[in-house]
């Protein structure tokens, strides 16, 4: 994390700048390099992102304030102490004696931690989804493909050929844990963890599977259609319980994590449930006002510019924004108008915009 830039540096404020000088300068660099406009930088345009979510946020920014890019110092048993991005573990809280039996026993215990027992869970598994801006406004449907460890379908999962029944295990006599003592410098150590030979069900097959040779799993490619709901933003994460992997030899199967990744729009940012974007009007029509045609997400709406307006005034677009989750309502569409100064004037262009400086009692570089 050394190689990284301070994240004041980044969007350029000092690191006395208040909540709305963070905001505008993340809107400015980030519109200015935008991937999909002209000029733009990816690299740049998450290094922005990046900056702007930690410094917008009271207790992460006090966290990268205290403790910069890595975090607070890793304590000695290996935890980390409560900052910068998460509460960690500091001191002796949340300490496991039995990682200290196991390393007097040469690593992990082959019985299993003295906390576990019963049937296994299965894998969580974590899939990316990819959507499109408009998608994450107003929610979508996604299919994902997985390939997974699911249920035998020939054992429908408990690991006997069909026909034959399961027995108790001879292990651990129905148990589903053993419980083991072994000598350590520390004297006589019981661990009790998992049975090894029935997985903790307490039954074994007399006869296993011919398919999945007793396991109760089989590897398979799986459709699952994942609703995604309107609002959600870049980098959410979509929780579905029972959606993972089948744990061998039958029991809970695991969660379905959907990471949520919201492609860039060339035409709008979103902070929060608020939509920006730019409209360029050229000086005449800013000086005499004028009516534009602006993209929002529910299709182009025309927008009044009065007379006189100057060159960064912002216009409101009332609930046309980003819904809240939970069906919350709609944030506002906020558009950024750049007065365009021409570059090329023609003989009487020129002629008008000097007698215009001459009313107004400017002579300028028209007058030499």
């Amino acid at each position: 994390m050394a190689n990284k830039r301070d994240y004041y540096e980044v969007l350029g404020v000092s690191k006395t700048a208040s909540e709305d000088e963070i905001k505008r300068a993340y809107r400015k660099l980030a519109m200015e390099h935008h991937p999909d406009k002209h000029g733009g930088d990816d690299a740049k345009f998450k290094e922005i992102g990046e900056a702007y979510e930690v410094l917008k946020d009271g207790q992460k920014r006090a966290a990268y304030d205290q403790f910069g890019h890595s975090g607070p110092q890793a304590n000695p048993f290996g935890g980390q102490a409560g900052g910068a991005y998460g509460p960690g573990t500091a001191g002796f809280e949340g300490f496991d004696f039995s990682d200290i039996l196991n390393q007097f026993m040469g690593g992990a215990s082959p019985f299993g931690s003295a906390r576990s027992g019963g049937p296994r869970r299965g894998r969580d598994l974590e899939v990316s989804v990819t959507i499109g801006f408009a998608e994450a406004v107003f929610g979508t449907d996604k299919a994902v493909g997985l390939s997974l460890d699911d249920a035998c379908e020939h054992c429908h999962g408990n690991g006997a050929e069909p026909g034959t029944s399961l027995k108790t295990c001879a292990t651990c006599k129905g148990r589903g844990q053993v419980t083991r003592t072994q000598q350590t410098i520390l004297g006589a150590i019981q661990q009790t963890g998992v049975c090894p030979t029935c997985q903790g069900r307490g039954k074994v097959p007399e006869k296993p599977c011919t398919v999945c040779h007793g396991s109760g799993v089989m590897r398979r490619q799986r459709q699952l259609s994942v609703k995604i709901p309107a609002g959600v933003d870049h980098l959410a994460t979509i929780r579905l319980s029972g959606q993972g992997a089948a744990p061998s030899g039958g029991g809970q199967k695991g969660d379905l994590y959907v990471q949520i990744q919201v492609k860039p729009d060339r035409r709008f940012q979103r902070e929060g449930r608020n939509i920006l974007s730019e409209a360029a009007i050229p000086m005449a029509d800013a000086a005499l006002g004028t009516e534009v045609s602006v993209e929002t997400v529910d299709g182009p709406v025309t927008l009044k510019i009065p007379a006189g307006t100057q060159s960064g005034r912002m216009f409101k677009l009332s609930g046309r924004g980003v819904p809240g989750l939970g069906g919350r309502a709609r944030g506002d569409h906020m558009v950024s108008v750049t007065v365009e100064t021409p570059t090329k004037l023609s003989a009487k262009q020129r002629e008008l915009l000097e007698q215009f400086a001459s009313d107004s009692g400017r002579r300028g570089f028209f007058h030499r």
